[in-house]
């Protein structure tokens, strides 16, 4: 046999060596872990070995934290009762609190006086955003944008404003009326102002039996579906009408201050909720 020869069989010989140091799998001490020895090729196309470690179920369970599962069979759970692993949470707050958040003003109607004789025609023609019909109305009906609101303007020098959504805001608007009609050349004056009406409406969030309702309290009530959906309620103290719609929402009015309509809420929640739809 040759040299050549000789060189020829090594060739094969080193590449089946080289398979099976690749293939070979070296078992470790630790009998969950199974390390495996992969090749790495670098830039320089050599071949170094690598452990991989593969790490059992149970053993990643214990790495993230996790509580393992015994695997002997005397193992017997602890009694333990849930109820204990809970936190208390906070009371939700009661359907009246809710319905008292839900109270919006809508309206707020207030007079004052001007302490002279107004002519209203002459009033009607240097203003702007006027209108004056005698043959409807008597009075001027004057508008401002900020804060948006209208004026009813009487010849005795009476104005009624409305449309304001709180009392500073009317109070804002009736300064503004009659500054306007004191640089027209009359004498105005600011006297008796005073809020006369809060309108305002709350969502109660439930529906009504609105005819078992008019039945239990017919000497307070007034209901005419065919001519009014909502059923009228009016109040002896405080001093407040009603109308109560079978979706639960509320319109208040006649309201004198903001405590009125609050105190009128708490009354007719406790009545409302005994005739709350099931």
């Amino acid at each position: 046999m040759g040299p050549n020869e000789v060189q020829e069989n090594a060739i094969p010989n080193q590449a089946t060596l080289i398979n099976n140091v690749y293939n070979h799998s070296v078992v470790s001490s630790n009998p969950r872990a199974t390390v495996l020895h992969t090749p790495v090729h670098n830039n320089h196309n050599e071949s170094t070995l690598t452990p991989a470690i593969q790490v059992s179920s149970a053993t990643r369970s214990q790495l993230n934290g996790e509580p393992s599962t015994p695997l002997n069979n005397s193992f017997t759970p602890q009694t333990v009762n849930p109820h204990n692993a809970m936190t208390a949470l906070t009371p939700m707050s009661s359907g009246t609190k809710q319905a008292e958040n839900s109270i919006k003003l809508q309206n707020c109607v207030s007079t004052v006086s001007l302490g002279c004789e107004l002519e209203l025609l002459d009033i009607y023609c240097r203003t702007r955003f006027s209108e004056y019909n005698p043959a409807r109305f008597r009075g001027v009906v004057m508008k401002i944008l900020e804060p948006r609101a209208t004026a009813l303007v009487f010849r005795s020098g009476k104005i009624v404003c409305t449309g304001a959504r709180n009392e500073h805001d009317s109070y804002i608007a009736a300064r503004k009326f009659a500054r306007i009609i004191q640089k027209l050349g009359f004498p105005a004056k600011f006297l008796d102002f005073k809020i006369q009406n809060f309108i305002a409406t709350a969502d109660l969030r439930f529906p009504i039996r609105l005819e078992a309702l008019q039945q239990a309290h017919g000497q307070f009530t007034s209901y005419e579906p065919e001519l009014f959906p909502g059923l009228v309620y009016r109040m002896v103290r405080p001093r407040v009408v009603l109308l109560i719609f079978v979706n639960g929402k509320i319109v208040f009015t006649g309201g004198k201050t903001r405590n009125e309509i609050h105190e009128a809420l708490d009354i007719i929640y406790p009545i409302l909720r005994s005739y709350r739809k099931s």
